[in-house]
């Protein structure tokens, strides 16, 4: 194929894909830039609120940035505590979506049955699971019963292994982390769900004859899937990434966020401050951002090495 094909072929599939985002593009113009200007505006200055007449802007020297990152322990501590779950669980939702996308897309009976199963959280974690779990009476109360039947036996399986690896001298850190995955297995499994759709759409894309070509030359199940299948979908991790830390940062559990709606509408004793819960969303989002830029590195470099 020559050069001058290949960047027309490029450059028709550039123009696809700006075009299935198009309507993406337009809502973040219309509805989304405005906002955040005006969120900005806040974060640096001091918001004082007139009953009856239009809120003022008082310029602060950037002081709610300052005190957000030097004086609040609390912010602090809750922004590293959610750092460190949004890191292990992003591991373990790439691994397992990976892994799970790889089953799901071998030929066995019910495999259908099996993909809807596996998409069936995104649905219910779109909301439905989400009001039944915060209103729902019957839900606590079995949960309360299920806590108190696990404390009054005395049995916990992940803390007594976890315990007794520790007195062995075996456990370390890298085994606190995967406990914290262990603990977390529901959260992970729920939140898998786009991500298996997304890399057993890359697994489907694969041709067949290149298989059929590697079987040809003598290669095994396992060189071929190092082969041809990781090289052929590492390119969806990035995508499956992203997403993935989107998600965790927007959770409906995530301690930060609730803090920062806490100063939107002064509930859980805090007084009401716009400007300085602003500033906690700005600094939120930056540490997103960055963790977004560090992990696109990180798989840019594993991707460009098998092209």
């Amino acid at each position: 194929m020559s050069k001058s094909t290949r960047s027309t072929i490029q450059s028709r599939r550039a123009r696809t894909g700006y075009l299935f985002i198009l309507p993406f593009i337009i809502g973040f113009l219309v509805f989304m830039v405005k906002p955040l200007i005006i969120s900005l505006e806040m974060a640096l200055s001091n918001v004082k609120l007139n009953p009856g007449a239009p809120y003022t802007l008082e310029w602060n020297n950037f002081f709610n940035f300052k005190f957000s990152i030097t004086s609040d322990a609390q912010y602090n501590q809750l922004l590293m505590d959610e750092i460190g779950r949004m890191a292990i669980n992003t591991i373990a939702i790439l691994v397992m979506s990976f892994v799970i996308a790889v089953i799901l897309n071998q030929k066995f009976k019910g495999r259908i049955f099996c993909r809807v199963i596996f998409f069936l959280p995104v649905i219910l974690a779109s909301g439905v699971l989400p009001g039944i779990e915060s209103s729902n009476e019957f839900f606590n109360l079995m949960t309360d019963v299920a806590k108190e039947a696990t404390e009054g036996s005395g049995v916990n399986l992940s803390a007594a292994l976890e315990n007794l690896l520790s007195v062995s001298g075996v456990a370390g850190e890298v085994f606190d982390v995967i406990f914290q995955m262990i603990d977390a297995i529901y959260d992970i499994v729920m939140a898998s769900g786009i991500q298996i759709i997304v890399i057993l759409s890359g697994l489907q894309s694969i041709s067949p004859s290149l298989y059929e070509a590697a079987d040809v030359e003598g290669c095994s199940a396992w060189e071929s899937f190092w082969k041809i299948t990781f090289p052929m979908v590492s390119p969806l991790l990035m995508v499956n990434l992203i997403y993935t830390i989107v998600d965790f940062f927007m959770k409906n559990d995530n301690k930060v966020m609730e803090r920062i709606n806490n100063y939107m509408t002064g509930g859980n004793a805090v007084e009401m401050n716009f400007g300085y819960a602003s500033a906690m969303s700005w600094i939120y989002f930056g540490v997103a951002l960055a963790f977004i830029g560090v992990g696109t590195v990180i798989i840019k470099m594993a991707v460009k090495s098998y092209e």
